[in-house]
């Protein structure tokens, strides 16, 4: 079964395959996951309020237009001396989407005098599966009439028949300088609470629990908000197979 992943990012796809594979076990080796950008897929404008919203937009668009299952999440760091600022908008928080660096420092500068013990928050991930009313091997090709060299132009558009949707969270604090090399975002400025296969008496780094980004991708994946809410989809995807 081939089933789209939402997302541009190759990043995200090797994150999330990597994460359904654990969970799935021998089921994984039928599915393939592919993602929307190699399919040449637009990205869809995101007008939702919350992070399952989001999700859920993305998942549709993407199943509508290929007439296969369709994997999305959203997701953003909340701090709570801002509001729950940046959320939704974490990715573009300086402007330019992606932009870690410029949002990183934009971070940082917003809560320069905000004490250590205030720089609390945590990571927040709705994930989405959405079902097209097709059988799922339906053409994700579509026609190239009119389409640019070496692109797909998908112009079918398929009625949904299932959505499920869940949400997993990352508590934790915001450090003042980054650490880490590994992830992306806000990782190198986040220390989650929970440290897997650690305890405060046996710290890692330099007598510091550790970022996300200094944390193993299984280790991260084993507490993330993504890790979360994409375990509590697998039962949806298991109904598929």
């Amino acid at each position: 079964m081939k089933i789209v992943v939402a997302t541009h990012n190759e990043g995200k796809l090797v994150e999330i395959r990597r994460i359904l594979e654990e969970d799935l076990g021998e089921a994984a080796a039928t599915i393939e996951l592919v993602s929307a950008g190699s399919l040449h897929l637009p990205d869809p404008v995101e007008t939702g309020v919350t992070f399952q919203e989001n999700a859920l937009l993305k998942a549709r668009d993407v199943a509508s237009r290929t007439g296969l299952p369709a994997v999305a999440d959203d997701s953003g760091l909340i701090v709570d001396v801002m509001g729950n600022a940046p959320g939704i908008l974490s990715a573009r928080w300086a402007g330019a989407h992606g932009h870690d660096k410029a949002n990183n420092a934009l971070l940082l500068a917003q809560i320069e005098d905000i004490p250590d013990g205030k720089r609390t928050g945590r990571f927040r991930c709705a994930a989405a599966l959405v079902v097209p009313d097709v059988e799922a091997g339906a053409d994700v090709t579509g026609g190239t009439s009119g389409a640019a060299a070496g692109t797909t132009m998908v112009q079918a558009r398929y009625s949904i028949k299932s959505e499920t949707v869940e949400v997993g969270e990352m508590p934790g604090v915001i450090i003042r300088k980054p650490r880490g090399e590994h992830g992306f975002g806000y990782d190198p400025l986040f220390v989650p609470d929970d440290q897997p296969g650690r305890t405060s008496a046996e710290p890692d780094y330099e007598g510091e629990p550790l970022t996300s980004a200094e944390m193993t991708p299984d280790e991260k994946n084993a507490i993330s908000h993504r890790g979360k809410a994409l375990k509590a989809l697998v039962p949806a995807i298991e109904a598929l197979l």
